[in-house]
């Protein structure tokens, strides 16, 4: 069989007439296709992108040279093995939990795979990147790795330390990972919180962080990173916020609090308590909210705060 038109190999592969060996020298694009579950064996193209389907595992015998993208798939459980491809993007494939031995690729992304306990020693990534953020049950990652230009390994709060013999050129995310201090394989290069570029200090040593430093920030990004790594209630009782409305539900009295940030939209926030844990709570809300039960009302998904009127509000 010859090469096929990407629009030739959609229509045959959905037509479910059994054919194998399909090759297509363009990106194939099989994203939100309803209904698939499998591909065809002997499936060769320069693409793939079959996000958001409903697929399980892949042929072994799947071809992909440049880019296979298998975003947001809640069933696939399985990669093919020696699966070697330039991009590998599974995000948010939560039922994923390994990928295959002696994967080798160039930019990795796994981002949101809350299942994947552990990258394959035999993982080969080289001189790309990776994106393991939101991975919160990895807790290392594989010696074989790199060089790397970019690692973003955000929200992995047990990844503690990176190995050995990694090298990072550009950029690492350390945001919410387990790691507490600048380790010798990213000094030299740059250091994100959330995409937002920071400094060591921001990084790993946010007890420096002041309130008045925070409220002089022009940066806005800047801003609310660091108002995170100072801690966000600390921050709007440190900062004076104030009140803008008062009421009560069952679990006690609730303040609507606001304050006003340079260059930036006002934060609001609902102090309240939790009757069912009877622990506090300060919640940020848009800041076109004006009231109390109306930030209760949003935060419950009730668009019209009249239709919210809750027996018990938890």
């Amino acid at each position: 069989m010859g090469a096929l038109t990407a629009q030739q190999a959609k229509e045959k592969i959905l037509s479910g007439d059994g054919a194998r060996g399909i090759v297509v020298d363009d990106c194939l694009d099989l994203s939100s296709v309803d209904g698939l579950t499998r591909l065809p064996a002997g499936l060769t193209c320069y693409e793939l992108d079959a996000s958001n389907t409903q697929l399980t595992k892949l042929p072994d015998s799947l071809r992909v040279e440049c880019s296979l993208v298998l975003r947001d798939c809640p069933q696939l459980a399985a990669l093919p093995p020696h699966l070697t491809v330039g991009t590998l993007d599974v995000s948010g494939c939560v039922s994923l939990c390994e990928l295959p031995p002696h994967l080798d690729v160039w930019f990795l992304l796994v981002a949101g795979c809350t299942a994947l306990s552990e990258l394959p020693e035999s993982t080969m990534v080289r001189n790309g990147g990776i994106n393991v953020s939101g991975c919160a049950q990895l807790s290392k990652l594989p010696a074989s790795l790199g060089p790397l230009a970019t690692l973003d390994i955000s929200d992995c709060p047990g990844i503690v330390e990176l190995p050995a013999g990694l090298v990072v050129g550009q950029w690492v995310d350390v945001a919410g990972s387990g790691v507490r201090e600048m380790q010798p394989q990213i000094a030299g290069c740059t250091l994100r919180w959330r995409g937002v570029v920071v400094d060591e200090r921001i990084a790993f040593r946010p007890e420096t962080i002041t309130t008045k430093e925070i409220l002089r920030e022009d940066n806005a990004e800047l801003r609310r990173v660091k108002i995170e790594r100072f801690g966000f209630e600390e921050f709007m009782r440190d900062a004076g916020a104030k009140v803008i409305d008062r009421d009560s539900d069952p679990g006690g009295a609730r303040e609507l609090l606001r304050l006003p940030l340079k260059d930036d939209e006002d934060i609001i926030c609902l102090s309240c308590f939790c009757p069912s844990t009877e622990r506090h709570y300060l919640l940020r809300v848009p800041p076109e909210i004006k009231g109390c039960h109306q930030a209760a009302a949003w935060m419950a998904g009730f668009d019209d705060p009249s239709e919210y009127e809750p027996v018990i509000e938890t």
